[in-house]
C-alpha cells in the first residue's frame, strides 16, 4: 500500500510544494525560508519517520506567519491525503518528550474530527522571538492548522519548560512520536479501526 501524497499550494502570499511518505525512515529535506521552521519540520519528520519534503517560500519580508501556516495546512492535507481510508493503523497515540526543563505531551487520535486543544505554555511564550523570525504564537498556530487539515485530534500539552527555543522543540517532537505511533501499520487491525466502520 502506498501511503504517500504530493501537494503544491500557491498564493498570493506564498508558494508551497510537499511530499511525504507515511512509511519512511524520517529522511528530510527542508527549506521554508523561516530558519527556525526548517529546525522543527525537520525534527518533525526525523522522529515522526515520515520522510518528508518541503520547498517553500513567501512573503517573510512582511512576517513569517503567511509561509508557516501554509505549511501547516498542506502538511495536514497530504498526512489526510497518505492515510486513505485509515485501514489498519493504530489509530490513538501518546508521547511525552523532553528537551532540557521542557517536557511535552502529545496525544492523537486519526479520527477524521478535528479537534486541537494546546494548554500550559507559559505566559508571554506567544511573545517570544524565536531564531529572529518565528513567534511562540506560531506553535499553537501549527499544531490547529495540521489537526484541521490533517482532520485529527490533538491534545497538546506543556508540562514544564523555561526556554522558548526547548518548549517549541519539545511540542514539535512529542507531535512526531505521537504520529509515528498513530499512523503505524498494526497487524492486528484488520479493516478501519471504528466502530462507525469509517474515519
Amino acid at each position: 500500500m502506498d501511503r504517500t501524497a504530493s501537494i503544491t499550494r500557491i498564493t498570493s502570499e506564498s508558494q508551497v510544494e510537499l511530499s511525504l511518505n507515511l512509511d519512511g525512515t524520517g529522511a528530510t529535506d527542508i527549506q521554508t525560508s523561516v530558519p527556525f521552521y526548517n529546525h522543527m519540520m525537520t525534527a518533525l519528520g526525523k522522529h515522526s519517520l515520515i520522510d518528508l519534503s518541503i520547498k517553500a517560500s513567501g512573503d517573510t519580508d512582511i512576517d513569517a506567519h503567511h509561509t508557516v501556516e501554509d505549511i501547516a495546512i498542506v502538511f495536514g492535507e497530504a498526512l489526510k491525503q497518505a492515510l486513505g481510508d485509515k485501514r489498519g493503523i493504530r489509530r490513538f497515540a501518546d508521547a511525552t518528550v523532553p528537551l532540557d526543563e521542557a517536557l511535552a505531551t502529545a496525544v492523537v487520535d486519526i479520527s477524521g474530527r478535528p479537534y486541537a486543544v494546546c494548554t500550559g505554555e507559559p505566559e508571554g511564550f506567544e511573545y517570544a522571538m524565536i531564531g529572529g523570525h518565528f513567534t511562540g504564537s506560531l506553535v499553537r498556530h501549527v499544531m490547529e492548522s495540521i489537526a484541521f487539515h490533517a482532520g485529527i485530534c490533538l491534545h497538546l500539552t506543556l508540562l514544564a519548560g523555561r526556554d522558548p527555543h526547548h518548549i517549541a522543540e519539545a511540542e514539535f517532537k512529542a507531535l512526531a512520536r505521537a504520529l509515528r505511533g498513530a499512523v503505524e501499520m498494526d497487524p492486528r487491525v484488520t479493516g478501519i479501526p471504528s466502530t462507525k466502520g469509517a474515519l
